[in-house]
């Protein structure tokens, strides 16, 4: 049985991953961390979250239940991410970071780590999200540089970071694709008189609204017709289910850096 760890533990997604970890017949909650600041310490999780007692009190110290779990998840800050990171690191537990917003050298702590421990990253940890990169791929392999290429993305008015961290990611397999930096191709929306558009420029359109759980399009318009590759999630569960699968993938590694496309087998059908 597997001992998991969840941060962030009664927030909206840490619900939904206290509850997904409860139902594994492969894991067990071993850990459920909140905020210093908030006031259920000590609390059973399960009773909070909804779904029974799971004899799990809520706390607000990682170091402390360190020996209680083998796998962490870590949906939280890209700042507390790398404090969690750390710990993990010295202690040799795995960790599945779904956080977003992390900048370059974030990602590079991450690497690091993962010569020590066990690290899967991915920006989305929904399966038909990860699907969605490989066909990315074959859409930009097939229409190379006859199409314009535009990725939207809408999520609810209490996200933080824009892009989203899965927009950017899609920007970047298409990038890849096409041997093209997308740090140096990228365009964050467009205002005024802006002239007519480049074609080796990928744009980004950000929506923010309600609860949109996360909506993603990438369009490839070229002259004459147009291709549109999309995911709309409506739950939250599928992150959660995506999380469970990385856990079971990186629990008996004792160190490497993995994403979604390792945990699905989707760069086996590279080869």
């Amino acid at each position: 049985m597997i001992r998991v760890a969840v941060v962030g533990a009664v927030g909206r997604m840490g619900r939904m991953l206290v509850a997904a970890v409860a139902g594994d017949d492969q894991c067990r909650l071993g850990a459920a961390v909140i905020k210093p600041s908030e006031s259920l310490l000590g609390a059973d999780v399960g009773d909070v979250v909804g779904v029974g007692s799971l004899g799990v009190p809520l706390t607000d110290d990682l170091a402390g239940v360190v020996d209680a779990f083998d796998v962490l998840i870590d949906f939280t800050s890209p700042e507390a991410t790398m404090t969690h990171v750390e710990l993990c690191r010295r202690h040799g537990k795995g960790i599945v970071v779904g956080t977003t917003g992390l900048n370059q050298e974030q990602k590079k702590r991450l690497a690091d780590a993962a010569k020590e421990t066990s690290v899967v990253f991915a920006p989305n940890m929904s399966v038909g999200v990860n699907l969605m990169f490989r066909l990315l791929e074959v859409a930009a392999s097939v229409l190379g540089e006859d199409a314009d290429v535009e990725v939207i993305e809408a999520h609810h008015r209490h996200k933080v970071d824009s892009p989203s961290g899965t927009a950017l990611k899609m920007g970047e397999v298409v990038a890849d694709t096409l041997g093209r930096d997308l740090a140096a191709c990228a365009v964050y929306g467009r205002e005024g008189h802006i002239g007519p558009r480049q074609r080796e420029t990928i744009g980004f359109a950000t929506v923010r609204g309600g609860d949109v759980i996360g909506d993603h399009t990438v369009l490839f318009a070229c002259e004459g017709e147009r291709v549109e590759v999309t995911h709309k999630a409506s739950s939250r569960v599928i992150y959660a289910r995506g999380a469970l699968r990385a856990v079971r993938f990186i629990a008996d590694k004792r160190a490497g850096f993995f994403d979604m496309q390792d945990v699905l087998g989707l760069k086996a059908l590279n080869a």
